[in-house]
């Protein structure tokens, strides 16, 4: 397992949900440090890290963004022994029960999801997936102990294990999209011995899950002359038809659309086949649901990239990807960036698109 791989794994097991970012946030700062110029966090809480261009004069930047912040849970009542929660983000009632959780109070307390069983439910609802309604935590505490350990409000994220698989293949909770800020460390770490035109930013955006809050404040700090949004995408599995979803390990995405210039897609689709790296194109004819949609639209707008990992079970417990499409996707952004020059901004938008 390389280091690449062995720090993604620390990011699967990190909470970090959308509002709530700080736990991942430190582990994230500790790999960029040496491999940035500066780091520093919003207001908000999004981490950003610089890599200075090489000349003492001004130069425009780039900023590549990858939303850090994960779905979960949040403790909304206390019944009993047991604990009622409320979703963050885009969780699916459907695939929480048995899963294992900690309950984020005044210590770390694991539990367990479990419903209703079938039996003792109305006809209607028996044998139907069940809503959050039906759904509780058990930690094996008593009324009591609870009472003295949480409150509403305190936090409850995914406990699942990640795990390394044969072909080169990683599971975890919050691949979407820590899988992305994996990805952008890789960017950074091919770029350690160039000497840069341009001023890069790489950050780490809090509250995608919840209104691409981060990603609209940092872009309007840092005012880029380019952004890039990194993401994860769909990629094949059963049920899905293939026209709404990308292989696993054939590389990234490259994605044309509303929230995306054409001039930026057609040089990343040159960049990706100067270097035969592979890649498949990804329409999005209307909102991309990435950070893309609030870096383009932020100040006077910002001309936008999407590019997209393909994971397998989007917003599960255990998600799934391919390292080396996480490789991929970091050497192209790196690529990109050794490509930007002094006249890039004149050149590269001179055709009159959008």
């Amino acid at each position: 397992m390389d280091k690449i791989e062995t720090f993604l794994q620390s990011l699967l097991s990190a909470p970090g949900l959308s509002g709530f970012e700080e736990p991942v946030s430190r582990q994230i700062a500790d790999a960029w440090r040496p491999l940035t110029d500066e780091l520093t966090t919003s207001p908000m809480g999004s981490l950003h890290g610089l890599r200075k261009a090489a000349s003492s004069t001004p130069r425009p930047s780039v900023m590549i963004a990858a939303h850090m912040d994960a779905i979960g849970l949040m403790v909304k009542e206390i019944q009993g022994a047991f604990l009622k929660v409320s979703r963050i983000g885009g969780v699916d009632p459907r695939v929480l029960p048995g899963q294992p959780v900690l309950v984020h109070g005044r210590r770390q307390i694991p539990g367990i999801i479990q419903m209703i069983p079938d039996r003792f439910l109305k006809t209607s609802a028996a044998g139907s997936p069940p809503d959050l309604s039906r759904l509780f935590v058990d930690t094996g505490c008593t009324e009591k102990e609870l009472r003295q350990l949480v409150q509403p409000g305190d936090l409850v994220s995914f406990a699942s294990t990640p795990m390394h698989h044969e072909g080169g293949y990683i599971s975890g909770h919050s691949l979407d999209n820590r899988a992305s800020v994996a990805a952008i460390t890789v960017c950074l770490q091919e770029l350690r011995r160039y000497q840069l035109e341009w001023n890069l930013w790489c950050v780490a955006t809090v509250m995608e899950e919840e209104h691409l809050l981060g990603a609209l404040t940092s872009t309007f700090a840092l005012k880029p002359e380019i952004g890039i949004a990194v993401d994860v995408t769909f990629a094949e599995e059963p049920g899905l038809k293939s026209y709404t979803t990308f292989p696993l390990g054939k590389g990234p995405t490259i994605g044309i659309g509303a929230n995306v210039h054409p001039a930026l897609h057609r040089k990343f689709t040159q960049i990706a086949e100067e270097i035969d790296l592979p890649f498949a194109i990804e329409t999005m004819p209307r909102g991309s649901g990435t950070d893309a949609m609030a870096i383009q639209i932020t100040a006077s707008g910002v001309p936008t990239m999407v590019v997209g990992i393909p994971i397998r079970y989007m917003h599960t417990p255990y998600e799934l990807t391919s390292m080396a499409d996480i490789r991929r996707t970091g050497r192209l952004l790196a690529r990109f960036v050794t490509s930007l020059e002094e006249d890039t901004l004149a050149t590269l938008f001179a055709g009159g698109d959008r």
